[in-house]
């Protein structure tokens, strides 16, 4: 495909990037990229993929618009009881008419994670140890790249898991029993950390789909706001890995390995 005159325009501060130009940002609308879940994580992530012009993005999320959600999910100002898969769609429809967006309106359970095939890329912006489990080894048995990101009061986490690198599994090998894991209704959040960590997510995404620099691959970043720090800490391919490692256990997603 070629950029129309007003892509070019539209995307013009890319253009001036040589590590990107022309040929980049058709790569971008070419792209196809799955988001699971649209909160917080989601919320920071799905305006970026689309202000920057992936031209295909999927947003899977089975909650409404909560007006406990506005103090860090701003995607959805003015749509409080929508489903927010629709609302994404709204304000994705509204900031870029060259993305074509789909929205899911329920959860994804885990029998439908087969549907991580049909893209380029996924972003974990999920809230719940099923799905995040359930996404991993869907995407590492398919050899789709996955963004990971987690958050929780004032801190989150991001990992990027790439064919033959380190996953979510290397570093944390079994979903934690229910209950152990506050959610944030339970202990806060601040709402401005999610922010941070969905703009990463997207950022790394956005960065593999060009193939520029380096990523998170084999690293998990851990930002505090409290002290304003990240550290980074190398992680290695665990070869009692379930998933992806010398003997994997898990081959196929089946359902009941993901209940809590």
């Amino acid at each position: 495909m070629s950029l129309t005159d007003a892509q070019r325009e539209r995307y013009a501060r890319h253009l001036s990037l040589k590590e990107v130009g022309e040929a980049g940002q058709e790569r971008l609308l070419s792209s196809r990229v799955l988001v699971v879940g649209a909160g917080g994580l989601g919320s920071a992530a799905i305006p970026y993929l689309a202000a920057s012009g992936v031209g295909y993005i999927t947003v899977a999320d089975g909650d409404v618009v909560d007006i406990t959600n506005l103090q860090r999910q701003v995607m959805h100002a003015g749509r409080v009881g929508m489903n927010k898969a629709l609302s994404a769609a709204e304000f994705v429809g509204q900031l870029n008419p060259d993305v074509h967006i789909e929205p899911i309106t329920h959860h994804l359970a885990p029998f439908e994670m087969d549907i991580v095939e049909r893209f380029d890329a996924v972003l974990d912006c999920s809230d719940n140890f099923p799905t995040k489990f359930a996404l991993n080894d869907a995407c590492v048995l398919a050899g789709v790249p996955l963004f990971h990101a987690s958050v929780l009061r004032f801190e989150g986490l991001a990992l990027t898991v790439l064919p033959d690198a380190p996953c979510y599994r290397c570093v944390f090998p079994n979903m934690p029993p229910e209950g152990t894991i506050p959610s944030s209704s339970e202990v806060g959040i601040m709402g401005v950390v999610p922010a941070l960590l969905g703009v990463v997510q997207a950022t790394e995404c956005i960065k593999h789909l060009l193939g520029l620099g380096c990523s998170l691959r084999g690293v998990l970043m851990h930002y505090d706001a409290l002290t304003m720090r990240c550290e980074y800490v190398e992680v290695e391919k665990s070869r009692e890995c379930p998933v992806c490692g010398e003997h994997p256990t898990i081959t196929r997603i089946l359902p009941e390995r993901y209940e809590q």
